[in-house]
């Protein structure tokens, strides 16, 4: 599968152009698993800014999920909000990721 046009940061610069197909495929180029869990976040990730027109910040998404923040962390391995929102097709977190 071709995948649409990235930034530097691997986000894709056209927020349309987001499927689940363009998200899988964008996370196995970047080398990355998206298991069931993850995927889960990545969904609601969506469905919270198609709700709320914004990203959250991980202590806001992390209560919206009924997650464990520091569970997050450890399952991303990283600032959690940044590669949710990079194969979930939305904005760029800003502020604390």
């Amino acid at each position: 599968m071709e995948l649409p046009n990235r930034d530097g940061d691997g986000y894709l610069t056209n927020m349309n152009d987001w499927t689940p197909e363009i998200a899988r495929a964008m996370a196995e180029a970047d080398g990355f698993e998206l298991n069931d869990e993850r995927w889960e976040q990545v969904v609601k990730a969506r469905e919270y800014y198609e709700e709320h027109a914004v990203v959250p910040p991980i202590r806001k998404f992390s209560k919206y999920l009924g997650a464990d923040q520091k569970g997050m962390f450890q399952l991303w391995l990283t600032g959690p909000m940044k590669p949710i929102t990079k194969y979930g097709g939305l904005p760029k977190p800003t502020g604390c990721v």
